[in-house]
């Protein structure tokens, strides 16, 4: 055992992230090193954000023994692939700390620590407290309902919640925790920010999927239906002049 090397990837997470052949971008390796308990991350597709959260799933399993971590999306397949992600860096880390069992849904780890793969079903995810990090993967497609059946399970344990998405629409909780004075940490990272996609394969997308689609995904803007009659803002500010009005 490298005493030296493990403290050291211990108390740095982007250390971790180093150990398996990537160098993180400014915006992960603030994630990274963030303590904060409640996390948004707005950031356009191929930005790097899953991997960012594999990276600090598989740090909290780590340095954090009988660790809870779980992974959280729409669907199984897609909690699955984060899942994947997370065995991936798990296995090139060549950690001290063996593999006490492995499915396709949880990894567990000798020093006592589990990463479970959620299904994206709210009546079959009941159960599960004492929770050390909750990640929230696609989440503004990840339904009402599930999202607050979930919270409970950080309330005895403190843990955290890191919620990682590109926008959906100006509707859910991901958008209303987006808008919220509430103390989540924020941050959004557009294409433009992203040094791996290129200013011509933007031009193709902006192209090939229009305006709306492509600020939505490349530029994480909280876009109003294009069915909508009227958008969210007009209705917000409607309400408002009614209760105005009000005696």
């Amino acid at each position: 055992m490298d005493v030296a090397r493990d403290l050291a990837l211990a108390l740095d997470e982007t250390l971790l992230m180093r150990e398996v052949g990537l160098t993180p971008d400014p915006w992960q390796a603030q994630v990274l090193r963030s303590t904060g308990q409640r996390i948004l991350l707005n950031c356009c597709r191929q930005s790097g954000k899953s991997t960012v959260s594999a990276v600090l799933a598989v740090h909290t399993a780590l340095y954090q023994p009988a660790s809870l971590v779980l992974l959280l999306s729409p669907t199984l397949r897609q909690s699955q692939e984060l899942f994947r992600k997370c065995l991936n860096v798990y296995r090139l880390v060549a950690s001290d700390v063996p593999p006490e069992s492995e499915t396709k849904l949880t990894l567990e780890l000798a020093n006592g620590s589990r990463i479970v793969s959620l299904p994206g079903k709210e009546g079959t995810i009941r159960g599960f407290s004492g929770v050390s990090l909750l990640v929230v993967d696609e989440a503004a497609r990840v339904p009402d309902e599930l999202y607050y059946s979930v919270r409970p399970m950080l309330a005895v344990s403190h843990g955290r919640l890191v919620a990682l998405s590109t926008p959906f629409g100006t509707r859910g909780w991901w958008y209303e925790a987006w808008r919220s004075t509430d103390p989540w940490e924020r941050y959004t990272i557009t294409a433009a920010q992203c040094p791996r996609i290129s200013s011509e394969f933007l031009a193709e997308e902006k192209r090939a999927l229009g305006e709306w689609w492509f600020r939505q995904e490349y530029f994480c803007e909280f876009l109003d239906a294009q069915t909508q009659a009227f958008s969210r803002d007009l209705i917000e500010r409607a309400f408002g002049e009614v209760e105005t009005w009000t005696f």
